[in-house]
């Protein structure tokens, strides 16, 4: 069963919502359904992470989707896998984006899922988000502006909202299956990893996040922060082995904030290419006392639908055509 829904925008044109395919393990995160590709005799188990038109925010799914979002996230993030491995860093679970690699589905539901999946090498996934910040925004900057710091680390006084920081900072959070991820400082990584794992989560995210926010830097973006996940590869018999690899998406206006660099200026909320303007919105319901960020989320109304569309577009378009 394919749950869809007419995009607000076109009568033409409908979102997919979720999904229910004839596959095993089937999981559902906030905005990616999750299948598991069984091993067979000529190939080791796979994983299937289709990207659906689901958007959140505060850790509440919404109930209006942004038909065309999955597409663009699974285009953002294969260009970006792409780059990525060019520069030799790492490697990621990326296999393919071509729905004929998926058994078991028929012709009907693979056209359903053009430019929406993404076949993966399975992982254990290592349980910290890594966020890296070039610059001070969002939680950063209200953290920062009660105490001077950022997940235990100690910033200059006198930031404006949305300065670049001196160097980019690493202020990694949990990964909660429900609720909300919290802050950690670098020593509660290690506790909860080991101090060799995380520094080298941390040295391999600055690395990849200055390397992403120079390439965005010369095609019109600034690249304010981003959050990465990391696994480890499983082999034949699914039991990890020590390949460090990339996982999940990456770079994309769902995990990263934008801003235009024409018009950047520190001490000004920035024009968002991402998911703040959904966000922003919502506040907007909060602060009038017609939502309390639980759920069941707001409907989005057909404007703010239609200009995070629109963003997310021009993300793709500026960074790779």
């Amino acid at each position: 069963m394919i749950t869809k829904q007419e995009d607000p925008r076109t009568m033409n044109t409908q979102a997919l919502y979720q999904t229910d395919f004839p596959l095993p393990g089937r999981r559902q995160g906030k905005v990616r359904d999750i299948y598991a590709i069984e091993a067979t005799a000529d190939a080791s188990g796979q994983v299937l992470i289709i990207a659906t038109d689901r958007i959140s925010a505060f850790d509440v799914v919404l109930p209006t989707p942004v038909a065309g979002k999955g597409r663009l996230l699974t285009q953002i993030s294969a260009s970006w896998f792409d780059l990525v491995r060019s520069w030799g860093i790492i490697e990621d679970h990326l296999i393919s984006t071509d729905p004929a690699d998926i058994p078991g589905l028929s012709d009907e539901q693979r056209q359903l899922l053009i430019e929406r999946v993404m076949v993966c090498r399975p992982a254990k996934v290592v349980p910290v988000e890594c966020v890296v910040r070039g610059y001070i925004a969002g939680s950063g900057w209200s953290q920062y502006s009660q105490d001077g710091t950022i997940c235990g680390i100690k910033l200059p006084d006198g930031l404006k909202r949305a300065e670049r920081l001196p160097e980019p900072i690493f202020t990694p959070t949990t990964k909660a299956d429900t609720g909300h991820d919290e802050p950690m400082s670098f020593d509660e990584v290690c506790s909860t990893l080991s101090h060799a794992l995380a520094e080298r989560l941390r040295d391999i995210s600055l690395q990849i996040y200055k390397q992403a926010a120079e390439y965005a830097l010369e095609r019109g973006l600034i690249l304010a922060d981003t959050k990465l996940e990391f696994g480890f590869a499983l082999d034949d018999k699914g039991k990890p082995t020590d390949e460090l690899i990339l996982i999940d998406e990456i770079f994309t206006p769902d995990s990263s904030r934008y801003w235009p660099a024409d018009s950047y200026e520190p001490g000004v909320e920035p024009f968002s290419f991402d998911k703040q303007y959904v966000r922003n919105y919502l506040q907007e319901l909060v602060d009038a006392g017609k939502w309390d960020k639980t759920p069941p989320g707001p409907e989005l109304t057909p404007f703010v639908v239609e200009n995070t569309l629109k963003r997310y577009a021009q993300v793709k378009s500026k960074l790779f055509g």
